[in-house]
């Protein structure tokens, strides 16, 4: 059997070599992050940082292009070349149908979500449910639900892989180098914004796909091409399970079906079409890192022509990521497709498998020199995507949603500079978690990211849902039917990982509510449960008033009227924000308190007042000082979701071809 990168020790020990990386490689990688570095930093000096709407939204300025490239790098994670191309190599292309569902949840997106939140004028999803039902509640617990959510899975998920491969490929300090990754992606964050975070992930977007590509032709070539590759890997059996007359490690006979049995273990068609459904709605319609990108497109047009953008290029991974996953098992049958506990142990570190492995020795395999470097570049861009988006949208919610609960008076500049200390404290709070990644090796780790999102998505998914298209629901109503889900979904989510999944060929012991419900089977269960009690409360208590409800649902989104935002009767001191807030800049204009600088500072002053996007006098000077009335204009303009007839004619055609070509996969590969 061959070993990924292998060479022998006196060519590793030779000149031109660093440990198991040769020199070309080393000059790939430098000359990446130089690129990167170069065009956050230019897109952060381009952007306008010095207001909220500059900050956290582009300014509303985003061409379709960046925002699909953008919603398709904050999606595509490191998480996924590992994850992906190890379920591949483990259970077929079951696990694309998670990449074919995106793309109908991504039409919702642009046609009836973007739509409302546009014309509602809000920053973060929180702040929508403010206004769409007044109180803190609701708007609080889900600041703080997502901030955790994203830390404790998707910051975890994304560093565990990125993990994976550093030790795989470079066996470099693990600490040292996932430190250098945060340092570098929250550099483009407090620097530049959404802009900075936008541009870099277009340019990591087209790296990605690239060094992909390249890897998955040598892999086809390497087995004979498509045909021979797909008739081998249900051959791909590793030594253990052929010498002991055992099943464990046999690739399962539907390896090659999207739409499986119910009763199927890994993907029943029932969860996959329903289940995955309401999971993919919270994460791509109302999850404020997917959901921000839409915001930033210029107009409504742009937003839905970066989600046709981003579903096609969701058609990708299932040819990039999942298929070449299953090479590698071909390859490396005994290591990625190791069965025995103790062997795959000593392989990999973990004893419920290695086929997280996949990817990362199919690129020290297969990839020439240089190119090697490149496809280590691509993870470790994809890695920088995910969390530069994590990062910007984190403290996009800390500072709209909690710190003005905390500084109710707080000046938009301190806004900014709070917005910046938050990404710190995420990067401190990342590295302190590594040692919790590296406890928790082997594939639990997904499994534990998926489930966990059936167990708290559906509830939130429920209420904004009800909050766009039924006028109805009202704050009791969706405040309660959120604590009855949380309930719910943290007593299955204890119950199920206080058991520990049995190794193949163990009697598993679990209660039946367990192991015959599958955690997509039990996301439907707890979206209805969540949907009942909030229409049953709505409807027992007082409605909202048609006033308070202008442009908040899908079916007033044109709506012409003056809104009287709830949070004005609530609060008759005026603390919250207003549906036309003339102090703050909402859409690219300026807040006339900003602070006052001396336009001759230290070399080091200017240095901090670059990153924190504080300018001097003379610059403030230069600018236009807005009337009221401007303001607003300017306001109204950014919020409308008007689009042209010939626009919204192309719009519509990609749409009806980008669901036909999805389905005709899902059917080819039924």
């Amino acid at each position: 059997m061959v070993v990924p990168g292998d060479v022998s020790s006196a060519e590793q020990a030779g000149p031109g070599w660093v440990g198991k990386l040769h020199w070309s490689d080393i000059v790939v990688i430098v000359l990446y992050f130089v690129f990167v570095i170069f065009v956050g930093l230019w897109a952060a000096k381009k952007s306008k940082r010095d207001s909220l709407g500059g900050y956290f939204l582009a300014s509303r300025s985003m061409h379709f292009s960046l925002v699909g490239a953008s919603l398709f790098a904050s999606n595509i994670g490191s998480g996924h070349f590992i994850g992906l191309a190890g379920s591949g190599a483990a259970n077929g292309i079951g696990v694309a149908v998670f990449e074919l569902n995106a793309i109908f949840v991504l039409i919702m997106l642009g046609w009836l979500f973007v739509p409302v939140y546009t014309a509602a004028g809000v920053f973060t999803m929180p702040e929508y449910l403010r206004k769409r039902f007044g109180g803190q509640r609701i708007r609080v617990y889900l600041s703080v639900l997502a901030i955790l959510l994203y830390v404790f899975t998707k910051i975890s998920a994304d560093l565990y892989a990125g993990a994976i491969f550093i030790e795989q490929s470079l066996h470099w300090n693990l600490y040292a180098s996932t430190a250098i990754l945060l340092f570098i992606a929250a550099l483009f964050t407090i620097t530049g914004g959404l802009t900075a975070v936008i541009w870099t992930d277009t340019l990591q977007t087209i790296i990605m796909i690239i060094g992909a590509l390249a890897l998955m032709v040598l892999a086809f070539i390497k087995v004979g091409g498509y045909n021979n590759a797909i008739n081998i890997f249900f051959h791909s059996i590793p030594d253990t399970t052929i010498y002991n007359n055992t099943t464990c490690g046999l690739p399962p006979a539907n390896s090659m079906n999207l739409m499986r049995s119910i009763s199927d273990g890994n993907y029943p068609w029932t969860g996959m079409m329903f289940g995955l459904t309401i999971s993919s709605v919270w994460y791509w319609c109302s999850d404020q890192v997917i959901v921000q990108r839409a915001l930033a497109a210029k107009n409504l047009s742009h937003a839905k022509g970066g989600c046709i953008l981003a579903g096609y290029l969701k058609v990708l991974p299932l040819y990039l990521l999942v298929f070449p996953g299953m090479i590698a098992r071909i390859l490396f049958p005994n290591e990625v497709g190791c069965a025995d506990p103790d062997v795959c142990y000593k392989l990999c570190g973990s004893r419920s498998g290695c086929t997280n492995i996949a990817y990362p020795w199919l690129v020290l395999e297969l990839m020439p020199h240089a190119a090697r470097g490149l496809m280590m570049a691509v993870m470790m861009s994809a890695l920088m995507s995910s969390l530069t988006s994590i990062f910007n949208s984190s403290s996009t919610i800390f500072t709209v949603d909690i710190w003005t609960r905390i500084r109710k008076n707080a000046s938009e500049m301190e806004q900014l500079i709070v917005g910046r200390l938050f990404v710190i404290i995420l990067v401190v709070v990342g590295i302190l978690w590594i040692p919790v990644i590296q406890a928790s090796k082997g594939s639990e780790l997904f499994v534990y990211i998926q489930s966990i999102t059936s167990y708290l998505a559906p509830p939130v998914c429920a209420v904004y849902v009800l909050a766009i298209f039924w006028k109805r629901i009202n704050e009791p109503g969706a405040f309660w039917a959120l604590m009855v889900g949380l309930v719910v979904g943290l007593i299955r989510f204890a119950w199920e990982f206080s058991y520990s999944s049995p190794a193949c060929g163990e009697e598993d012991t679990r209660p039946n509510i367990i192991t015959n419900m599958h955690y997509l089977h039990f996301g439907i269960l707890l979206f209805f449960i969540t949907a009942i009690v909030a229409v049953v409360v709505s409807l027992l208590t007082k409605p909202i008033a048609d006033k308070h409800l202008h442009r908040l649902t899908f079916w007033t989104r044109y709506s012409e009227e003056d809104r009287i935002d709830i949070s004005e009767v609530e609060e008759s001191n005026d603390d919250v924000k207003h549906d036309t807030q003339p102090h703050t800049e909402r859409n690219g204009t300026k807040e006339t308190d900003q602070l006052s600088h001396s336009t001759k500072l230290p070399w080091w002053k200017q240095v901090i007042n670059f990153v924190c996007g504080i300018k001097t006098e003379e610059e403030q000077a230069q600018e236009p000082v807005l009337t009221q009335d401007e303001i607003r204009e300017l306001e109204k303009k950014g919020n409308d979701i008007s689009e042209s007839t010939r626009a919204k004619w192309i719009g519509n055609i990609n749409a009806i071809i980008l669901m036909t070509a999805a389905a005709f996969l899902w059917g080819f590969y039924a």
